[in-house]
């Protein structure tokens, strides 16, 4: 179990990117759903003992992991939003190499995990290639490759498929809905469509706080019978925005049609609609902004 108790982070020029985070994180799949700039990174480090909090704890397990920062390291697996390679090592040589910074120093049991892993992130075929020449999916295969590396209990993955195209992504979402049955992971990113399909629970993040937190459905549920939909022209949207509290316009088939919360049928044209994680998720930032429309959805 992952506590963490009014986590507040200050930077340098007065930036709070972290204003009283309180969050429980048990054994799966923990989404963290906020907008660029949200604090989600600076949690992840945070997490991941890259850096000190000013206020507040984190316990893993009971232990305190602010104080005693290699005590998670030994059971983390962490695989960062941007990270490096070295040019011209092939995929598996890095593996090793990355095995051998974890401690694994038996080199029996070294090579039985590279083998394994490279076969689970689908890369035994290209083992020999540099992973500098990989693409954008092949090296966020390979970067969950590295993070399983010691058989981590906590796994941290920082905006994992931001860039991947459809294939990498539901390739993606298949490996670590296999690997965050027994463990614990948290995954950061700013894709609904991530939380939606791998979170068995969420929080919606934003200006370092967190706005909502629950299982997706719940988030949902919440919503059910308050989402009105509509077409409308995008050179009205101005003023759709000062009548109703509008969570989105979308384009469907060259048509602009907008998403509104409301209790009851705003006017006339409006229809009623099935309410989607991607609803909760704005209405949140609509109540934090303090602003009757949020944004376009894409």
């Amino acid at each position: 179990m992952l506590s963490i108790t009014h986590l507040s982070k200050t930077y340098p020029g007065g930036v709070r990117a972290l204003d009283g985070v309180t969050l429980d994180i048990g054994t799966g799949i923990f989404g963290l759903l906020g907008p660029n700039g949200a604090g989600k990174s600076t949690l992840m480090r945070t997490i991941a003992a890259l850096q000190e909090p000013d206020q507040g704890s984190i316990l893993w397990d009971g232990t305190d992991i602010v104080r005693y920062p290699h005590l998670v390291r030994q059971v983390l697996g962490y695989l960062p939003q941007d990270f490096g390679v070295y040019p011209k090592i092939s995929a598996e040589r890095l593996l090793d190499h990355m095995a051998v910074l974890k401690g694994l120093r038996d080199k029996k049991e070294r090579r039985r995990q590279v083998d394994e892993l490279l076969e689970r992130t689908n890369l035994a075929w290209c083992r020999r290639q540099a992973v500098a020449q990989f693409s954008g999916g092949m090296r966020q295969r390979f970067g969950i490759a590295q993070a399983l590396l010691g058989d981590p209990r906590l796994i941290i993955v920082d905006e994992p498929t931001a860039g991947l195209d459809p294939e990498e992504r539901n390739r993606f979402h298949n490996l670590l809905g296999e690997i965050g049955e027994n463990i614990t992971i948290v995954l950061s990113t700013h894709i609904v469509e991530d939380v939606r399909r791998l979170c068995g629970k969420a929080a919606v993040m934003a200006g370092g706080k967190v706005l909502l937190e629950g299982r997706p459905d719940h988030l949902v549920e919440q919503l059910q019978g308050r989402v009105w939909r509509r077409s409308a022209a995008r050179a009205d949207l101005p003023q759709w925005r000062q009548r109703h509290r509008v969570l989105s316009d979308r384009l469907e088939a060259g048509r602009c049609f907008i998403r509104v919360l409301a209790d009851h049928q705003p006017e006339a044209g409006f229809e009623p609609c099935p309410a989607h994680l991607e609803d909760a998720y704005f209405a949140a930032l609509a109540a934090h902004e303090g602003e009757v429309a949020v944004c376009s959805a894409t």
